[in-house]
């Protein structure tokens, strides 16, 4: 390879580079205006501002405004790693208590670095249609999961008298970010205590 083809493919890293740096800039951006002023409130330019970039930059990496808090709410939903989940699920496959701890531990991570985000997408979904989905499509993803936890214990170990579909709306009921939320931020609970508490409180309300 030549000196200036190497110099060429290392231009090319270098631009890819760049715009993959300039994305994650505009996204950060984003998620700190969203938090302070909510995402009504927020504009495109205000983004494109915080960001140090045109606002056809803004345009170009993610179309619009629900491109970008899609994009936004995708990689805070990585953080809260469901492979981890997984893996522990399977660890605790003999063991419904230790199940319920799991699910609660990925509960606590999600809210802990991405409650924000969720609350956005919650907002943002009474104006916008496809957000509304987005927000919907997350929370049936979680009810699927619980579903296959439950329907994996042998017969009996629900609470008497409880089917799957109501012991999935009593976890919705306990862990929420709004739950999660009002422990933080009012009564000021650490997150580790909430997902203590979580695992205690779902056992006790499935479990017989």
């Amino acid at each position: 390879m030549s000196e200036e083809q190497d110099r060429r493919r290392y231009d090319s890293l270098r631009r890819t580079t760049q715009a993959r740096e300039t994305r994650a800039e505009i996204a950060r951006a984003a998620r700190r205006l969203f938090d302070s002023q909510g995402w009504a409130g927020t504009t495109v330019r205000e983004v494109a501002r915080e960001a140090g970039v045109s606002v056809p930059t803004v345009y170009a990496a993610y179309g619009n405004k629900t491109g970008l808090t899609r994009a936004v709410a995708d990689s805070a939903d990585l953080s809260a790693d469901a492979p981890q989940m997984l893996a522990e699920l399977e660890a605790a496959a003999a063991n419904p208590r230790g199940q319920l701890a799991a699910m609660a531990a990925y509960d606590r991570r999600l809210f802990e670095r991405a409650g924000d985000i969720i609350m956005v997408m919650r907002e943002a979904g009474r104006s916008e249609p496809e957000l509304a989905t987005a927000y919907r499509d997350g929370r049936e993803r979680g009810d699927a999961t619980r579903v296959q936890v439950f329907s994996s214990w042998p017969a009996g170990t629900l609470r008497p008298g409880l089917d799957r579909q109501s012991a999935v709306d009593i976890y919705a009921a306990i862990c929420n970010i709004d739950v999660y939320t009002t422990l933080t931020t009012e009564r000021g609970w650490p997150p580790g205590r909430i997902e203590e508490w979580w695992g205690q409180a779902l056992a006790r309300e499935l479990l017989s």
